[in-house]
């Protein structure tokens, strides 16, 4: 059994202060706030099938990944759940944050506020030009889209629960009722 790392005590952290934290340890920085996530299996499930509809028509020129650091200023390092960048930093973490065309968040119940506000600010302010929420919390999930306005802030321009389309960054199709009912499933084994 490995014992759990002893973190450093600080109010607030810097990316500096990152160095500090064991290689392996997967953290967020938000706002100077460490988070160290621990995502369920139904999370994971989500972000996968978010990565594979955004693979379908991904351009050469874009690569899409789950759960890259990106390094936005010296009190943000997030990890977005699903990514896509400009390729070529197949091998670099953090990714730069202006290479990030797109970032998306898989609501959970420990994670709503920051997703839906903390990291939206923050990836609005690191100019993420689109920021997807998907909610598998709700009984329908649903899928929001926002797009980067000139005053660096987002601007809600979709929301459903049905089958989920759009053209940026890129034509992608997710279909949402299919997920709702791969999340039930999922949950169903839970219940017996």
């Amino acid at each position: 059994m490995t014992a759990a790392p002893i973190l450093p005590e600080r109010h607030e952290w810097t990316v500096d202060d990152l160095g500090d934290l064991p290689k392996d340890l997967p953290y967020e920085l938000i706002n100077g706030r460490l988070i160290v996530p621990s995502p369920t299996l139904l999370h994971q499930d989500m972000c996968v099938e978010l990565l594979l509809a955004l693979r379908v028509n991904c351009p050469k020129e874009y690569q899409v990944g789950i759960d890259l650091s990106m390094r936005v200023d010296h009190r943000n390092e997030p990890r977005p759940d699903v990514v896509a960048v400009v390729r070529g930093n197949a091998n670099r973490s953090p990714l730069p944050v202006e290479d990030a065309v797109l970032a998306v968040e898989v609501i959970s119940p420990t994670s709503t506020f920051r997703d839906m506000y903390d990291k939206a600010r923050v990836y609005a302010y690191a100019g993420v030009r689109s920021y997807w929420l998907l909610d598998p919390i709700k009984e329908k999930i649903t899928l929001t889209e926002h797009v980067l306005g000139a005053n660096l802030e987002y601007k809600q321009v979709g929301q459903t629960d049905d089958v989920f389309v759009t053209e940026r960054p890129w034509k992608v199709s997710v279909d949402l009722p299919a997920l709702t009912a791969r999340r039930n499933d999922l949950l169903a084994g839970e219940e017996g």
